[in-house]
């Protein structure tokens, strides 16, 4: 696939990795392939990465922290700000760099560049309002106050299914806290990180303080060196629980500050005094976002046995003008999974749900005639707690339906799991709309609304689904240490 035919800036389009300012290959020379996930032609190759060529990137961004920590908020505000208005005016050919590596239409790259944007913008203009506080002191001969300082490096470990977003939603806060960073970029969708690289060259950002390598092969080990290393004082991981867990361990050696956003299976209420066009708008943004792949759309929905018959046809209506297909044709609304790996799930767990009694009302099935790594947009009736998707999350395009009678009923069937990251209900009961926003056991609530997704909200869950957050005015705090000043002074 030629992606350079697709670019009006091919300089864009680089293939190495970023490090203390320069484009730098695998002291190896080894490569890994970047395959586009519709037709599997391939894109471009990307350094392979190793523990070694980690540790100089580490030493880079090191280096970097003992002049970028004292640069003034206002500098780094300066620098966040020129990084948004290249991204802004490079939108395009960022959506197709993402389009081309991640499977999504168009349409859907071009907002997340926007969204990813949204996040130098909004740290921009927070960098200069990171306030300390002066305290009264229980001894009147002393002088108390608290200053934030940068925590130093941090290692940033970003997904596949948002390249652009998870990368700067981390990224934003660190520099705007004085931070220097090194980022692993997704082994599946690389591209994109690289291209933000070459647009903070261009904004000024200064050698070392971004640092963004590329590994698939030794991507565990490379995660090994930025989970031990004593240079890196901080981890940000956006993936699977799993592997979150994994990395936690490894950061216990150094005691590292973590910020973890791990995996979800948000449950998706219907009420019966919902208003079902509204509701239906919701699903429709949650659960069926990139065909499925983020982890805050929808896993289970949950619909009151009297309006469930009713909002059921009105989901299979809509869906049924959904059109699959590769993302770069206009008339895609849904493009490709990641991989065959991602497709093995889903129909797992399609084939599980019909095994134990839910009946298939669309879908349901690869399409073979797009290639390997598609799935047919899916609706399932009929479901019952125990089925795999319960306690799995599909990551894919499934809207698997389960009807309850109470609302005591939705809660405890919707904080039936051992991860919380989003949940949404949808009621016109102003005092149900209270009780069942305090009941759920997530991070974040979305009532009578389908995205929840917004710079100026801070986004993270409770249980396994991790801690921390990104975004808002809270995303600052996980890139900062609080230093107690306390003075004596002469009577």
């Amino acid at each position: 696939m030629d992606l350079s035919a697709k670019l009006k800036d091919v300089s864009l389009l680089q293939t190495k990795c970023f490090v203390h300012g320069k484009w730098v290959s695998a002291a190896s020379d080894k490569t890994f392939a970047v395959d586009n996930p519709s037709t599997l032609q391939h894109i471009a190759s990307c350094p392979e990465f190793d523990p070694k060529d980690t540790e100089a990137a580490v030493a880079a961004a090191q280096d970097a922290f003992k002049t970028f920590r004292h640069v003034p908020a206002r500098t780094r505000a300066r620098l966040l700000r020129r990084w948004y208005e290249l991204m802004m005016e490079h939108m395009d050919d960022l959506a197709s760099i993402i389009t081309a590596e991640n499977g999504k239409p168009l349409a859907d790259s071009r907002t997340e560049v926007a969204y990813a944007a949204s996040f130098f913008e909004w740290f921009s203009e927070e960098a200069p309002r990171i306030y300390g506080d002066t305290i009264e002191a229980s001894n009147p001969s002393c002088r108390l106050r608290t200053v934030k300082e940068p925590i130093g490096v941090c290692g940033l470990i970003a997904p596949w299914n948002f390249p652009a977003a998870m990368i700067t939603r981390k990224v934003g806060p660190a520099l705007a806290a004085g931070c220097t960073v090194v980022v692993k970029a997704p082994g599946e969708a690389p591209l994109t990180a690289l291209a933000l690289a070459e647009l903070a060259r261009r904004a000024g950002i200064p050698d070392g303080v971004v640092n963004i390598i590329t590994a698939l092969e030794n991507t565990a080990a490379v995660g090994q060196v930025l989970t031990t290393h004593p240079v890196i004082k901080k981890v940000s991981f956006t993936g699977s629980t799993g592997v979150g867990k994994l990395l936690m361990n490894q950061c216990s050696i150094t005691l590292k500050k973590l910020s973890f956003e791990l995996g979800g299976n948000a449950p998706f209420i219907v009420f019966d005094d919902a208003n079902l066009a509204v509701a239906l708008r919701g699903l429709m943004a949650s659960k069926f976002r990139i065909s499925g792949q983020t982890c805050v759309c929808a896993n289970r929905i949950l619909v009151q046995r009297a309006v469930y018959d009713t909002f059921v046809q009105m989901v299979v209506d809509e869906v049924r003008q959904f059109r699959v297909g590769d993302g770069y044709v206009q008339s895609t609304t849904h493009g490709p999974l990641i991989h065959q790996r991602a497709v093995q799930k889903v129909a797992t767990h399609v084939q599980d749900a019909v095994a134990r009694g839910a009946r298939v009302l669309l879908g349901g099935e690869p399409l073979h005639s797009l290639g390997p790594n598609y799935f047919g947009i899916t609706v399932l009736a009929d479901m019952k707690p125990g089925m795999k998707l319960c306690y799995e999350e599909t990551f894919g395009p499934v809207a698997a339906f389960f009807p309850f009678d109470t609302e005591e009923e939705a809660i405890a069937l919707a904080n039936d799991s051992d991860v919380g990251l989003a949940g949404y209900f949808f009621s016109k009961d102003a005092n149900r709309c209270y009780r069942v926003a305090e009941a759920l056991e997530v991070g974040m609530v979305g009532v009578n609304v389908g995205a929840l997704s917004d710079p100026v909200a801070p986004f993270g869950g409770v249980k396994q689904s991790g801690f921390g957050r990104e975004g808002s005015k809270y995303g600052i705090d996980e890139f900062v240490i609080t230093k107690m000043v306390m003075t004596g002074i002469d009577d």
